[in-house]
């Protein structure tokens, strides 16, 4: 009889999930392979060989074929399943029985793996499933518009406006209503009773946001809605977009979708430096997976360089085997990150020697003039995961910093500065200066929305992702993040040829 086999950590995982009630203690295990076949297929690219059964095993278990696909019994899944692997590795598997099974244990234990590492047991599982699978779907038997629109009509009267509401627009998270207000005044009134009309719509600390439009009159009123509503944007699309912005952007970076769904990339050289701080669980760290995406999608290992700093010791982890790390591995004592800094500063130094000697004013035109035959000066991107705990226990680490923030960019050096705790020592007058480009995901108080933004406006937003992106020479924007699994991290380094 053909058996599945599951590791240790497989059969932890399992146990963990039948102990969150969702298949109660009633339900067999192999209900969860089901799940975790399900969670795999979700992934573009093909699970591993390295997940097939290894001869002398200990540990672990076993499940028969028939268990897991349901043959011979009342729910017999094995065609379905057969179908859905053929279509997805492109091949007849119903001709390929043994092929059939190894691939389906592949699947099997990728999604137990992905369980693992992306869903915690202090969080709820129903919950956790609900986002995975369904979230994208438009749940719209739950979203009364009409019902919606009357009650910001209402709203919008109690607070002294009177306007029409033109048109709405539902975005990923949030629905925009295009207000038509009868007098200028309306404007003012808008403004003094935002807190207000949030109070009304009860969206407790979540805020209405204003965009202002080019026809007179007309604006737009930003509405978040129940977080089950919302559309989880997935990650795989980080590369398409950053690719379809080559063109003009030397270093494209996708965070995020604008309140409409629309793909927001910058490029990073025009930045030319960011700083992104955001409480706790507001989504900080992913959006640095997002920056490390778009970079790795968009450059070769020649082109960039990479010098990351991670204190927390977790964050980067997936990086560690990285070609072109700047220094040869992830940082992570305070200590050595003054030393690599330095190294920089020297590296900034010699770079600025080869840019003068010909004549030029950045590596750009440096590149222009000496194309292949120069000497290769790859971008090097500084990324710190949490610099305020580098500064509490290296207080000199600033100096290093403002020295590349206000020099580097002309040698293509450029930093990309994080914190959870947005505070005037952390970001001091000086790194502010030299680094205008923010990105603030939720925060605690208005005034840390001032410390990065230089406007109040972060303490608003809905978390998980939700941020405001300040740039150079454009205006705040609202952006919403991208999931990012340690799924598609791992799909990037093998899609682009790394370990």
């Amino acid at each position: 009889m053909a058996k599945i086999y599951t590791s240790d950590e497989d059969e932890r995982i399992i146990e963990s999930i039948k102990g969150k009630g969702l298949l109660a203690v009633t339900k067999p295990k192999w209900v969860v392979l089901r799940l975790a076949l399900a969670y795999s297929l979700k992934n573009p690219v093909e699970p591993e060989p390295e997940l097939d059964q290894v001869k002398g095993r200990t540990g672990g278990a076993e499940y028969s074929y028939e268990q897991v696909t349901g043959m011979g019994q009342e729910k017999d899944y094995t065609d379905v399943y057969c179908a859905m692997l053929s279509i997805y590795h492109k091949r007849d598997l119903f001709t390929e029985a043994d092929t059939f099974r190894k691939l389906l244990q592949r699947h099997i234990r990728r999604g137990l793996r992905e369980f693992r590492t992306s869903w915690r047991e202090s969080h709820d599982f129903h919950e956790y499933l609900y986002q995975e699978f369904l979230s994208d779907t438009v749940l719209g038997e739950e979203t009364d518009e009409n019902t919606a629109t009357v009650d910001l009509e209402s709203a919008l009267k109690e607070i002294g406006v009177s306007g029409i509401i033109e048109s709405s627009l539902n975005g990923p998270r949030i629905t925009r209503y295009m207000v038509h207000l009868n007098h200028a005044n309306d404007l003012d009134r808008l403004k003094k009773g935002l807190e207000k009309l949030s109070f009304i719509l009860g969206l407790k600390q979540m805020g209405v946001f204003l965009k202002f439009s080019q026809t007179p009159k007309l604006i737009g009123i930003d509405i978040p809605r129940r977080h089950e509503t919302w559309n989880t944007i997935q990650a795989d699309k980080i590369r398409e977009w950053c690719h379809a912005e080559q063109k003009h952007a030397t270093l494209p970076v996708c965070v995020g979708v604008d309140v409409e769904g629309h793909p927001f990339v910058f490029d990073l050289v025009q930045t030319p430096h960011l700083f992104i701080a955001g409480t706790t669980g507001s989504g900080k760290s992913v959006c640095l997976h997002s920056v490390l995406l778009s970079l790795l999608y968009s450059n070769t290992t020649e082109s960039l360089a990479l010098c990351l700093i991670d204190p927390k010791r977790v964050e980067f982890s997936n990086y560690t085997k990285l070609p072109n790390l700047y220094g040869g591995s992830v940082v992570l004592e305070p200590d050595e990150t003054l030393d690599i800094l330095t190294t920089l500063l020297d590296e900034m130094d010699r770079r600025e020697k080869i840019l003068a000697e010909q004549n030029v004013r950045d590596i750009s035109e440096y590149r222009n003039l000496t194309g292949a035959s120069g000497e290769p000066l790859p971008r090097i991107v500084v990324i710190i995961e949490e610099v305020a705990d580098l500064m509490v226990q290296e207080k000199s680490i600033e100096e290093p910093l403002v020295r590349l923030a206000q020099k580097g960019r002309a040698s293509g050096i450029h930093l990309i500065l994080s914190t959870q705790r947005p505070d005037a020592e952390t970001f001091s007058g000086l790194l502010r200066s030299n680094i205008p480009s923010r990105i603030a995901l939720t925060v605690q108080k208005s005034s840390e929305s001032k410390i990065i933004l230089d406007e109040t406006g972060a303490e608003k937003l809905t978390g998980k992702g939700d941020m405001l992106i300040k740039l150079i020479g454009r205006e705040v924007t609202r952006l919403h993040g991208l999931n990012v699994m340690p799924a598609d991290i791992q799909t990037c380094l093998r899609l682009i040829g790394r370990p």
